[in-house]
């Protein structure tokens, strides 16, 4: 017959305690791929004309009348988010600003205002004296602008250091 004494089964008890919790924390947090499906999910019910498409690669495809393309990048190891956009001609229109500066606001609840003025200064500095591409930092977000020949595309993102 073998004795088992209760000072030999509470270390059983903690450590099954501890897997418990374990599980249960790892089971409430939500999944990347379903936070980046609500991300675009919020961007389509909060802007007008803006619809969703494909996802591949963790890349969700959006569509817009201001835009040539439009695309939410999930978070990876480098970025938390990305929004990208390509105006469908060489001088972005405002309604394309609009539209970038909006989802940007949401992607990163920020307020639309400071977007919008990130955006059109990124574009502004696009020219003659600076080049046609522009890397700058406005309210913590790292915008890129290019323009080619025929169109312009921005990158707004967040490092995930901050």
């Amino acid at each position: 017959m073998i004795v088992v004494s209760a000072a030999s089964s509470r270390p059983r008890r903690g450590a099954l305690a501890t897997l418990a919790l374990a599980a249960f924390v790892l089971a409430a947090s939500p999944a990347r791929a379903d936070r980046c499906d609500d991300l675009a999910a919020a961007l389509k019910s909060q802007i007008d004309g803006v619809a969703v498409g494909k996802t591949v690669a963790n890349v969700i495809y959006l569509s817009h009348p201001a835009a040539k393309s439009l695309r939410l990048g999930c978070p990876s190891r480098t970025v938390k988010n990305e929004v990208f956009g390509i105006a469908p001609s060489r001088k972005p229109s405002a309604a394309f600003q609009e539209v970038v500066a909006s989802a940007a606001a949401i992607v990163f609840t920020i307020p639309k205002a400071d977007t919008l003025r990130g955006v059109k200064r990124c574009f502004g500095r696009v020219g003659l004296l600076r080049g046609n591409d522009i890397k700058t930092r406005f309210r913590r977000l790292d915008m890129r602008c290019i323009r080619g020949k025929a169109e312009a595309s921005i990158s707004v993102s967040r490092s995930n250091a901050e």
